[in-house]
């Protein structure tokens, strides 16, 4: 992620104009950059691709009382009552409510922000890379903070989920072996999202099970699973020839010519594979995991067996997009072009010699479906 200010004439002169010893002339030329650059920080934050925008977004007023339908966004005819989770502050636990489905919900937004400085001698020299650079880092923080907030509500939700059953859990199951992550995990998820999304009578719900896994997101260990298959054994079945091994079934050579060749893997199973360097056994987010579900004191199934291990087992989370189950409301200010607002910081005097930038954005996280997620643990 880089933001580039444009080398031309004017741009020059207003980043010259931001050093004048005129304190109006400076703040007005500081104004002039926040203005400028507001939608742009607000549109690589938006476009970054992280869990944060796996999100819908749904804009409000600064004075208007933010709420949501839910009978728009649920099939009444086949769920009476919605489980809703949400944060009141940023770093919060987020907790849940049932509501019916006819319900106007009510919720909650609070503030994410980042503050900057730099030298005012930049700015007299035109350093534009100094200037693209601060807003750079406070765009990294902003979305650093938003993706922290994002997963704490997203794995809760699965956490607390339970699908058609009465225990917590029960929407995540373990992989077909440990530390392995082969085609039958694949089968096994898409088989337990179709019944996770039966109707409330644990029957076929009205116009029949649409619903799937739409995005995974993995680690890099799992992204170098699905590799292997091009060379690995892929099923967990004994095989019809004499072995010691129980996964010795080798994928067919088309198989195994395509993954070959896109090693990448955008996608699989038509699945869209998500890459997460915060995922995996030791990783910011499994440990943030493994902390909700010793929180949620949830019994959690474990990598081949057994129970929830965060030293152990890592976790797989799979997203039905084709569901508004993930909302994220913002707050767009009264006169601001973006939902994102960079704004002058003046706590500094003109013997200080500095420039500093104060940038926020309000919005919350809900998850108003957590049969829109499922788990795998490996």
């Amino acid at each position: 992620m880089k933001i580039t200010i444009k080398q031309t004439d004017d741009q020059l002169a207003l980043i010259r104009a931001m050093g004048s010893n005129n304190r109006e002339e400076a703040y007005e030329a500081q104004a002039a950059v926040a203005e400028l650059l507001s939608p742009v920080v607000s549109e690589v934050i938006n476009n970054a691709p992280t869990i944060g925008n796996l999100y819908n977004t749904i804009s409000y007023g600064e004075y208007e009382n933010p709420s949501l339908p839910l009978d728009l966004f649920h099939d009444i005819n086949d769920e009476n009552y919605i489980q809703v989770y949400s944060q009141q502050v940023a770093g919060g636990l987020p907790y849940s409510q049932v509501f019916p489905a006819h319900n106007e919900l009510k919720f909650s937004t609070y503030t994410l922000d980042s503050a900057l400085a730099f030298d005012r001698k930049y700015v007299r020299s035109s350093r534009l890379d100094v200037v693209s650079k601060t807003f750079t880092r406070m765009a990294q923080e902003v979305l650093y903070k938003q993706t922290k907030t994002a997963f704490n509500v997203l794995a809760t939700a699965l956490v607390k989920g339970k699908g058609n059953t009465n225990t917590a859990g029960s929407q995540i199951i373990a992989s077909s072996a440990a530390d392995r992550f082969v085609l039958a995990d694949f089968n096994n998820l898409i088989t337990k999202s179709k019944r996770i999304n039966s109707s409330f009578d644990h029957g076929t719900p009205i116009g029949g099970v649409k619903s799937g896994i739409t995005d995974l997101l993995v680690s890099p260990e799992m992204v170098e699973e699905l590799r292997a298959m091009a060379y690995n054994p892929i099923n967990t079945a004994g095989a019809p020839y004499a072995s010691a091994l129980l996964d010795s079934l080798p994928a067919p050579e088309s198989l195994r010519e395509e993954m070959y060749r896109s090693a990448g893997l955008p996608a699989f199973y038509g699945i869209n594979i998500m890459e997460i360097n915060q995922l995996g056994v030791g990783q910011l987010f499994n440990k943030l995991f493994g902390a909700i579900v010793a929180s949620e004191s949830a019994t959690v199934a474990g990598g081949g067996g057994g129970t929830w291990s965060t030293t152990a087992d890592e976790i797989l989370i799979g997203i039905d997009r084709t569901k508004d189950s993930l909302i994220r409301p913002t707050v767009v200010g009264e006169g601001s072009p973006s939902e994102f607002q960079v704004l002058v910081d003046d706590q500094f005097s003109v013997r200080q010699n500095k420039i500093g930038y104060y940038g926020k954005v309000e919005e919350g996280r809900i998850c108003i479906n957590d049969k829109a997620l499922i788990g795998l643990a490996v």
